[in-house]
């Protein structure tokens, strides 16, 4: 299909919910580009970080996972997870030999490629920043709190989050930004996948200057918990707005619209679902509601 080789797609987020985009994303190659929140603190992941500092490689090496077509050695080694007693247990091998790669001043971007090359992995994987920041957030009471796992776990409503320490977003996220046909922010966690890489100013400048992209917001199949689940559907649509500078989203992709979200957004209806797994997307149905939307643009165009 030609359109996997003159269309390039975007994807922000983190998590499951971004590698499940980027699987249904994987038929358009490198014309496909990840960009991945690297602020988890939790896990695995998180472990890592307090130890060895770093940015956090967890969500993308579960894109990678995901991408993953030729299972072999070298792909059930990159997925293993050690179990028992000890320091090991629980840690993931594909961290580790992220972290030793960053430990041996392989530059991040540079040591995911590695590894993209080494388990035949087209779609583009890149690190939202290449240095380490953690995610804080101000509630409406006055309280800040740093850190993912404490995000998820605040029991006030949000006021603002930001980035701590402020650090620069990585050039090739910005460029593919800027060159994209289709932006996806979704599905995924709200306040810790899809937010922090919008935290980063060149990266919502970026979208809000590519006025050609259609950006899409994927919504989620299942509620969220803790502060993201208390935000109504009309205030995440605004935050992502607002950290896109006022950058219209063109188009909310999902199974039940919101009815004030249908009233002031283009809605998509569509079921997303998979079939023995209805909280999880079907890489399919992703598939071809990004192919859709991609042919009413060039049809839009033609007119």
């Amino acid at each position: 299909m030609t359109i996997y080789q003159n269309k390039k797609i975007v994807a922000v987020g983190g998590g499951h919910g971004l590698g499940r985009m980027l699987a249904a994303l994987k038929d358009f190659g490198g014309n496909a580009t990840g960009i991945v929140t690297t602020t988890d603190n939790g896990g695995s992941t998180g472990r890592i970080r307090l130890c060895q500092g770093g940015i956090a490689w967890g969500d993308m090496r579960n894109c990678i996972n995901q991408l993953i077509t030729e299972p072999s050695i070298s792909s059930m080694m990159f997925e293993y997870r050690f179990r028992g007693a000890g320091d090991l247990n629980g840690h993931n091998l594909g961290n580790l030999m992220l972290t030793a790669l960053d430990n041996l001043s392989v530059r991040p971007l540079e040591a995911i490629n590695l590894i993209r090359d080494m388990l035949k992995v087209k779609v583009n994987i890149v690190p939202m920043t290449e240095h380490p920041s953690d995610l804080t957030a101000l509630s409406k009471e006055g309280m800040w709190v740093t850190g993912e796992t404490s995000v998820d776990e605040m029991e006030q409503d949000l006021l603002r989050m930001d980035l701590s320490p402020e650090v620069p977003a990585t050039r090739e996220a910005v460029q593919a930004l800027e060159e994209a046909d289709c932006i996806i922010l979704g599905p995924g966690s709200f306040l810790t996948s899809i937010m922090p890489p919008l935290l980063l100013p060149e990266i919502g400048r970026a979208i809000a200057n590519n006025t050609k992209a259609k950006l899409v917001f994927i919504e989620n199949l299942s509620p969220e918990y803790g502060p993201a689940g208390r935000m109504t559907p009309v205030e995440k649509l605004q935050w992502c707005e607002r950290a896109c500078q006022a950058r219209k989203i063109n188009v909310i992709v999902g199974e039940k619209p919101d009815p004030d979200v249908a009233k002031n957004w283009h809605y998509f209806t569509t079921s997303l679902a998979s079939a023995n797994r209805d909280w999880r997307h079907d890489r399919g149905k992703l598939q071809q509601v990004v192919i859709d939307l991609l042919s009413s643009q060039e049809t839009e165009i033609a007119s």
